[in-house]
């Protein structure tokens, strides 16, 4: 019999004792051949010597490896799913009698799939301005430019200044010194007492500059320092922005005229911008779904999602050059802070995976080939060796899943209604039937 509160279950199971008397003449056997009793040849010592020195041990096996066989069974009858690792509680167990316990644990929630096609949602196809072309564009013919020596001249504002940097004091160790260093005067990134110091001077002349570093720089041994610098100016150049003519649409690729190449940016915006809106679009719905259907969430579920969440955080900050080993976390204090955004991901996930079903929404083996040729091209490595290291890593099944998500998500939003953004309700506002 299953005692049920919510995705928790208890269940009364009982090995008869024939079953276990069985078991624990196997076991013994096992435990006797292999045995080393001082006076007998291995596997001849006999039974109830065997019983009398390992008997706590032979009972402990027996019930490893009857328990689980008959808790699986009771769950078979019951048909209960089971998510967590089971808790064996109130054991009872007399030589020659049945084996009485009690398993608690999780099972995965029946949930009842509501109407999701024909939601409202916020979505209005992009429109691409000739400014932001333009400015696309521009950046574009920035990445362009080149640099081109001038005869030598006082430096002015805009100049771009080859030069030798030592630092004189202001860092521990070692001075710093950099070779060949490019300096826009007066530039927006440039630190304006590099500026000063370099207005006016002429290839060859020496300055010094004293700069303060914020406390956040990028390089540990400047931040948050002052800093005096010796400063060699070797060249003085110019930055040159190509023409935006037909001829550097040509150097692009596969142009012919400066219009196709404002043509095939204003495509490239509007992807980004239909991307974008439709991954908020799309979050929207997911939102709506999860508040549409109320199901109790297996905790191991949502601890598994907490850990995987501190994971990602974990690996971000060590790829930032974070030394993990020495963060110190407080898994009760983490579970509680990232409880309610866990559990709001796992009935997602319950949820998109139910849709998926009823959809029949599934993954084609050209997509997974597809998406396993991507990967290999990333890695820059052989697609039979990727494809072959996924499956050992279980990674398939990750992409798999992947796929049906977002086909799920295109289903949503595919039979969504949309509406103008300044139609929707807001965020709080209650949903019409």
């Amino acid at each position: 019999m299953a005692l049920i509160e919510g995705c928790k279950h208890s269940i009364e199971v009982t090995i008869p004792a024939e079953a276990m008397a069985a078991e624990i003449e196997k076991v013994t056997e096992k435990v006797r051949s292999q045995a080393r009793i001082q006076g007998f040849r291995p596997g001849k010592a006999p039974a109830s010597l065997i019983r009398s020195r390992f008997g706590q041990e032979i009972r402990q096996e027996a019930l490893e490896n009857l328990i689980p066989k008959y808790l699986e069974e009771a769950c078979e009858r019951e048909n209960l799913r089971v998510v967590s690792r089971p808790t064996i509680k109130d054991l009872h167990f007399h030589e020659g009698e049945a084996v009485h316990f009690r398993a608690e644990f999780e099972v995965a929630p029946e949930i009842e799939l509501k109407e999701v096609r024909g939601l409202r949602v916020a979505y209005a196809e992009p429109v691409v301005t000739d400014e932001e072309v333009e400015e696309r564009l521009n950046q574009i013919r920035e990445s362009r430019a080149e640099f081109v020596n001038i005869d030598p001249r006082p430096v002015e504002d805009g100049d771009h200044c080859l030069v030798s940097l030592e630092t004189i004091s202001g860092v521990e160790g070692e001075p710093l010194k950099q070779d060949d260093i490019n300096i826009e005067v007066g530039g927006k990134d440039t630190f304006e007492e590099f500026s000063s110091a370099l207005r006016g001077a002429v290839p060859g002349d020496v300055r010094e500059a004293e700069v303060t570093y914020p406390e956040n720089y990028a390089v540990d041994r400047l931040a948050g320092r002052t800093v005096r610098f010796r400063i060699t100016l070797k060249q003085i150049r110019r930055r040159e922005l190509p023409e935006l003519n037909d001829e550097f649409a040509r150097d692009l690729g596969d142009f012919q005229s400066i219009d196709e190449v404002r043509e095939e940016i204003r495509k490239a915006i509007f992807r980004e911008k239909d991307y974008e809106a439709q991954v908020k679009a799309k979050n929207d719905l997911v939102d709506q779904i999860v508040a549409m259907h109320d199901f109790p969430v297996p905790e191991a579920y949502i601890d598994d999602r907490i850990e995987h969440m501190v994971d990602g955080q974990l690996r971000s900050m060590q790829a930032q050059g974070v030394d993990i080993s020495r963060i110190r976390i407080d898994w009760q204090k983490l579970k509680q802070n990232q409880y309610e955004q866990a559990k709001h991901d796992v009935k997602a996930a319950l949820l998109l995976g139910r849709i998926a079903s009823k959809e029949n929404i599934h993954a084609t083996e050209e997509e997974i080939d597809a998406e396993v040729q991507r990967i290999a091209r990333q890695r820059r490595e052989p697609v039979a060796a990727v494809r072959l290291k996924l499956e050992k890593e279980g990674g398939l099944q990750t992409i798999v899943n992947r796929i049906i998500t977002d086909k799920t998500l295109k289903f949503l939003f595919d039979h969504a209604v949309k509406v103008p953004p300044e139609a929707a309700p807001a965020p709080d506002a209650p949903k019409q039937e």
